[in-house]
Order: C-alpha cells, then sequence, then structure tokens
C-alpha cells in the first residue's frame, strides 16, 4: 500500500471517529442517526477508501458504543458487507450519481443486520428497529450525497488516494 494510500485513509478513520464523537447520544440508539456515515459514499469514487472507512468503524465502536463486542461484529461486519457490495456494484455503474444512490440503498438495506444485533443486545422488536435504523442510515447518506459529490467537484476525490 502506498504511504499516500495509508495516510489518507488514517486521516479518514481519524475524521469518522471525531465526528461520531460530536453526535455520540445518537449514533448509538434505536435510529442511529451517525453523520460519520456520510463517508460511506467516498468508496463509488474509490475502492481504496474502504480500509479508512472500516478502521474508522472498528475505532469508533471499540471506543464508545455500549455494545461493543457485539458492535465489533456486526457493526463492522455491516459497513463490510455494505461496502463490497457498492464496489461490486460500481463495476457496472459508471454514473456516481446512481453509485451513490445504490450505496445509500445498499447501506439502508443491510441496516436488519443492526436491528439483529440491537435484537440479540436489548430484546428490541425486530422489524419496528430495522425500521428505524434503515431510516436513520437513510437520512444520512440522502442529505450527505449532494455533500460528499460537491466535495468531490473541489478536491477530486477519485484521485486523492
Amino acid at each position: 500500500m502506498k504511504v499516500k494510500t495509508l495516510v489518507v485513509n488514517g486521516i479518514l478513520a481519524a475524521l469518522y471517529i471525531a465526528v461520531t464523537m460530536l453526535i455520540q447520544p445518537f449514533g448509538f440508539t434505536q435510529v442511529q442517526f451517525r453523520v460519520s456515515e456520510i463517508f460511506n459514499h467516498l468508496i463509488v469514487f474509490n475502492k481504496k477508501y474502504f480500509f479508512g472507512i472500516v478502521l474508522g468503524v472498528f475505532l469508533a465502536n471499540l471506543m464508545f458504543s455500549p455494545l461493543v463486542q457485539f458492535d465489533l461484529i456486526f457493526g463492522v461486519g455491516q459497513s463490510v458487507i455494505a461496502l463490497l457490495i457498492t464496489i461490486v456494484s460500481a463495476r457496472f455503474i459508471k454514473s456516481i450519481w446512481v453509485r451513490m444512490i445504490v450505496n445509500t440503498l445498499v447501506f439502508t438495506f443491510t441496516m436488519f443486520i443492526i436491528a439483529f444485533e440491537l435484537n440479540l443486545a436489548y430484546g428490541w422488536p425486530f422489524l419496528f428497529t430495522w425500521l428505524t435504523t434503515a431510516a436513520g442510515e437513510f437520512v444520512v447518506l440522502a442529505i450527505g450525497a449532494p455533500i460528499i459529490y460537491l466535495l468531490n467537484k473541489r478536491v477530486n476525490l477519485e484521485k486523492m488516494i
């Protein structure tokens, strides 16, 4: 791995952790309104962001989650699965906007993994929890898509890493 890729991924992980820390009271609830999930959209520009996103999720869950053991498995696992689906789908989708829409839908749908985790840990009703966590994820990624798109216009995220 190139030094530049390593550094960018380290900065990305640090940003993910910092943003998660700021919204901690809302990031680990039944709604999962975790603003740091906006960084998931970076994967549509370059698959090399994968490591920074996953490391950020891992460390944020390690430091701030009240369900550390569960979140290190289910939370990181959900991110890995959703990111890999987006990476594979990007081979067939050329439009950045369509990729971002697909990424949003993939992350929203795979929140069933988090709902399952919360059902195991707290006994919360699975379907309702899936609905609320998926809604929180959808809102963050839907609002985040134009922000990341505009950021890309400024700094060219595809070639940054």
